[in-house]
């Protein structure tokens, strides 16, 4: 049995409005490029200078007025002349922030889970950080340098091919696009209400004494 013309149109409309509705989700949500970069790093170590190239990807999620980033590491960048026991290796990080926002942010990550064997690949475990926008638009994120602190020494690892961003978001600047709020008096405690009252029996007392002065003049 045909459709009835409206019924028809309807129809029609109803599967142009479902084919289009994933687009207008797509288009709504913010935009973002991440990509994996590889990083050559030039790492200066106790036992003198060594390098390593490691793939990373940086990744970011909406925290309150700002954004949770994660660096991750697809393999490693260092190794160590002798074991490295559980707990012992502790790495952190800074993004280097580009684009509409300059910048850095500092990230870190726990200690390695296990033993790490000598003269074997230092794997870096996931680095995060808290990233507040102070200026809207598109900002990119870059890896940057490495620090890897381990049995009392310190080993710095330097990006030495000017790597690409590995994420470029559109970011809002906290505060951006709101009122920016009115003043407002402030809000008073215990004491300055005890400051606000006596002031008050002051103005009362000195009304009173006013009044009666004026009552006495007119007798």
């Amino acid at each position: 049995m045909p459709y009835p013309p409206n019924r028809k149109r309807t129809a029609l409309a109803l599967v142009a409005a479902a084919a289009v509705a994933p687009a207008a989700v797509l288009a709504a949500a913010p935009a973002a490029h991440a990509a994996v970069v590889d990083v050559d790093y030039a790492c200066q170590t106790p036992i003198g200078p060594k390098g390593a190239v490691s793939p990373i990807d940086i990744t970011a999620v909406r925290a309150g007025s700002g954004y949770r980033l994660t660096m991750s590491f697809r393999k490693g960048v260092s190794s160590s002349p002798v074991e490295l026991g559980k707990g012992a290796m502790n790495p952190s990080a800074v993004i280097r922030v580009g684009g509409a926002d300059q910048g850095t942010v500092a990230v870190s990550g726990p200690p390695n889970a296990t033993a790490i064997p000598a003269n074997t690949s230092i794997r870096i475990s996931d680095l995060s950080g808290t990233y507040t926008p102070r200026r809207g638009g598109k900002v990119t994120f870059t890896a940057g340098v490495l620090t890897i602190k381990a049995l009392g020494t310190t080993t710095t690892c330097t990006p030495k091919n000017n790597p690409g961003p590995s994420l470029e978001l559109d970011v809002t600047a906290a505060g951006s696009g709101g009122s920016g709020g009115g003043a407002q008096l402030p809000r008073t405690g215990p004491l300055d209400s005890a400051v606000a009252l006596g002031t008050f029996g002051g103005t009362v007392l000195l009304a009173g004494a006013a009044g009666a002065l004026w009552l006495t003049r007119r007798a």
